[in-house]
């Protein structure tokens, strides 16, 4: 499988596992798993067929590791904004995270901090290498540090995800760490 068609399928499941299952016709259950057959046949069905070779290659070679399989379901491991809880259970972060974003954004997160927008969550990388890739998607990144240490001690939870993501409610200003 060529890296243009692993790319285009990961933002197809991407698209239909996080922001439009009912595009297609899927039914997530609460904790945002479907059926891999069920994908597939709606994948297939909606002009977009899969195999399911391509679907484990996707899986497998993700660098994000963006999706889990559990057996014959998969799902998106976070970035959801359709409802789903994921379970995940509460963490003890490091004492540093960093999120990754562009200079358009930086008074608004100076003013209001880190909100999750449209998704359930703010993200937030356990390094600053990940969060220069993240913030570099949309221009020229601008990675913040997130004192997630003293935002604990404040009583804010943290989460991990399947694949590493850090996942807050929301970073008050207070605790970040402007450039």
């Amino acid at each position: 499988m060529d890296d243009k068609r692993t790319i285009k399928v990961s933002k197809y499941v991407s698209k239909h596992l996080r922001h439009q299952p009912e595009r297609i016709g899927l039914v997530l259950d609460p904790h945002g798993w479907v059926e891999i057959d069920d994908l597939l046949g709606a994948a297939a069905a909606h002009g977009f067929p899969i195999s399911r070779t391509e679907l484990d290659h996707v899986v497998a070679a993700n660098d994000k590791q963006r999706f889990a399989v559990d057996g014959s379901r998969i799902r998106a491991s976070q970035g959801h904004t359709v409802p789903v809880d994921l379970a995940l259970t509460e963490a003890e972060p490091p004492a540093y995270l960093y999120h990754g974003t562009v200079a358009a954004a930086l008074d608004a997160i100076r003013a209001e901090g880190l909100r999750p927008m449209a998704r359930h969550h703010v993200h937030l990388s356990p390094d600053r290498e990940t969060a220069t890739r993240v913030g570099a998607r949309r221009g020229r990144p601008v990675v913040l540090a997130v004192d997630a240490g003293a935002m604990r001690a404040a009583g804010h939870v943290f989460r991990i995800s399947a694949n590493g993501v850090w996942l807050a409610d929301s970073v008050p200003p207070q605790f970040l760490r402007f450039p």
